[in-house]
């Protein structure tokens, strides 16, 4: 129990706070918020450093509350501390425009620090969060002038160990010592379905995580605040591991009839089980959304948030007086944005010579990476592959903190983590990489990425059937498809080695949300028609016949490794008496963006004729084609055999696509 009157009426004001609002919306999970607030109490009341006042402080400590579902044990600690966050706002939980959605959602809600919810998600953000703390600490600290030094704390459940995401990214996080990192692990012995001893007593978590490199406590109950907080102290003395606090808690406590149960995990206790919560916490069950006047004073730490920035404010202009050029530095990687004169360093490539378009994105980084000093990232064991590594950057390790994250083969964790780095702030475009068709081991953090507008990077190669021999389970059919139905996700397939820095140029001057690029292995020629330019608004008329005047017979529309043979197949057409055009689409949601006036321009309407030409399903193609219009594609997984045969066997040549193309002017003519 808590050892003073007022932190026992602190504590319960969350548990009621969580209740009153869980009930009022009529749908939430109430049972883990009122087991855990003690600990939300504590970390909101004693132990994190922040400011209410300046949710966006860069040393603020985080915190991520990785289960999601108990967001309302957030949202009552973030009213209490003092954050803008209206009581109001708790009474509208769940609410069409609140402020207080049914999970966590980052730009939404002060003092939020990322949008949780699909399981194990904020696990892995947390340990992004301590990399980028890690990387900025070693590049901007200095001896005797500390300007970053803060922690991460996070609260997870059986659910977020559960999830594969949380094994990979713990892993690393063990691999790579980072001892910033403090979680507490909330043992409640539920689940939806029931106690987790139907489906997750075999392991011990604490003894697999110990195993990862992790710094395990446990503590027998989540209501010893004098336990917790010499679990707290211990956690954060430990400097070398990562640390985890296994706490055992009893979900919806304080419930007479409900704690302990499956039922109070996801549904609201119903009104006479509060008034009964309420009456044996001794509070008065017919008051809602009741704050007493000296937990309010209490809570708050608006005045202490203000000391502790102003401490860190006076430091920074000592350290900044001392080290004028790492200010400069600080200032411009915290706008987000890369130095100037980076689009001038980009490279330029010369027509017909022929390169993969990944080789193409490596040449790109080379040439920008010192005007993105703090852009961290890596691939899932395939940097040799995806030509994404800073050379001359450093690995990061448990002893240096080098630009070039070895991820390892932990695709899932890969995307969170680079999602938290990002969200730390200070991190200038973090990526991931791997194949493209590896892109369904990242699809829950891309699309997050995609959800929470986080600028991130995801550089995908061997991006088609072409890639060859290693066949079908690598290769990416339905790929483009399903990435390009992710909203606020822009998906870009460049034609050539112009294209591709065209991309990466989208890449980094994109700041309201993440940008994936798809790459080739195979070789493909710089065409002379192509400019980088051409990417900025999606598509754009590649070629066209002298002879069409403006109105050709028939549009060729090609992505990627494509386009080339679409133009050659035009040029061949044109000699056959069909005068036609080449639009080279590289980026369907920047072409969407365009105006009526634009996309009409390129896709004249009275053109009927148009032939799309890509290597993955016909999905989505309609759009662009038209009702009368036919898609070149591939309705079936690929096969093993050199990329030039694939391509050849299953369409992809320019005898095919002039055959298609007449049959199809023929048929709308």
């Amino acid at each position: 129990m808590a050892g003073n009157e007022i932190e026992q009426r602190s504590v319960d004001t969350i548990r009621t706070l969580a209740m009153d609002a869980v009930q009022q919306a009529n749908a939430g999970h109430p049972g883990t918020a009122m087991a855990l607030a003690p600990i939300a109490y504590l970390l909101y009341r004693e132990v994190m450093r922040y400011n209410p006042a300046n949710p966006n402080w860069p040393d603020r400590d985080r915190f991520v509350l990785s289960a999601g579902h108990a967001c309302i044990l957030q949202y009552a600690a973030l009213h209490l501390a003092g954050f803008d966050l209206r009581l109001d706002e708790l009474k509208r939980f769940r609410q069409w425009g609140s402020r207080t959605p049914g999970h966590p959602e980052v730009h939404l809600t002060p003092g939020v620090e990322a949008t949780t919810g699909p399981l194990g998600q904020g696990f892995a953000n947390g340990v992004g969060f301590a990399i980028a703390e890690r990387f900025l600490a070693e590049r901007y600290n200095r001896p005797y002038d500390q300007i970053v030094a803060h922690r991460v704390y996070a609260i997870c459940s059986d659910g977020d160990l559960m999830e594969g995401v949380s094994n990979e990214a713990a892993s690393i996080a063990g691999q790579l010592g980072l001892g910033k990192l403090v979680y507490f692990y909330d043992d409640n012995h539920i689940t939806i379905d029931g106690t987790t001893s139907i489906s997750f007593t075999a392991e011990d978590r604490g003894a697999r995580l110990e195993a990862q490199g992790w710094h395990v406590q446990r503590v027998a109950d989540a209501n010893d605040l004098d336990a917790l907080r010499e679990a707290i102290a211990a956690a954060e003395a430990e400097t070398v591991r990562p640390s985890m606090i296994v706490v055992r808690s009893h979900i919806a406590y304080g419930a007479p009839h409900a704690v302990d149960t499956a039922k109070a995990h996801g549904a609201p206790l119903g009104e006479a089980e509060v008034r009964a919560a309420k009456e044996a916490l001794g509070w008065d069950p017919d008051v809602t959304f009741f704050v007493p006047d000296d937990v309010r004073e209490h809570m708050s730490r608006i005045e202490r948030g203000a000391e502790l920035e102003g401490e860190w404010r006076g430091r920074f202009e000592a350290w900044a007086a001392k080290h004028p050029d790492l200010r400069e530095d600080w200032e411009q990687v915290q706008t987000g944005r890369p130095r100037p004169g980076w689009v001038e360093a980009l490279p330029e490539f010369q027509a017909g010579e022929e390169m993969a378009t990944r080789d193409a994105g490596g040449s790109a980084m080379e040439a920008f990476k010192h005007h993105v000093p703090t852009m961290v990232g890596g691939a899932g064991d395939l940097v040799e592959s995806t030509r994404t590594e800073f050379k001359g950057g450093g690995v990061f390790s448990a002893t240096h903190a080098g630009r070039n994250i070895a991820f390892g083969i932990r695709e899932h964790a890969m995307g969170s983590i680079v999602n938290g780095i990002a969200l730390h702030g200070g991190m200038v475009k973090p990526y991931g990489s791997t194949f493209l068709v590896f892109s369904d081991y990242m699809r829950p953090p891309v699309r997050l990425s995609a959800l929470s507008s986080i600028p991130v990077v995801w550089v995908w190669t061997h991006d088609s059937v072409g890639l060859g021999e290693d066949g079908p389970t690598h290769q990416p059919v339905e790929h483009y498809a399903a990435l390009r139905a992710i909203p606020n996700l822009w998906f870009i397939r460049p034609a050539d080695a112009k294209e591709t820095v065209g991309a990466w140029r989208m890449a980094l001057e994109r700041e309201d949300g993440p940008v994936a690029l798809a790459l080739t292995r195979q070789k493909v020629p710089t065409l002379e028609q192509t400019h980088a330019d051409g990417v900025e608004r999606g598509a754009y008329v590649l070629w066209e016949s002298e002879e069409a005047n403006g109105v050709p017979d028939l549009i060729l529309l090609a992505t990627g490794s494509e386009v080339h043979v679409a133009l050659e197949a035009a040029r061949r057409l044109d000699a056959d008496g069909v005068h036609g055009r080449v639009v080279s689409m590289p980026c369907w949601e920047l072409f969407e963006a365009q105006s009526d006036g634009y996309r009409n321009q390129v896709l004249p309407p009275e053109v009927t004729a148009r032939l799309s030409v890509e290597a993955g399903v016909a999905l989505g193609w309609r759009q662009w084609v038209g009702d009368a219009g036919d898609s070149i594609s591939i309705e079936r997984f690929g096969a093993s055999a050199p990329g030039a045969t694939v391509l050849e066997e299953l369409g992809f040549t320019v005898d095919a696509v002039v055959e298609r193309a007449h049959a199809l002017q023929a048929r709308v003519s």
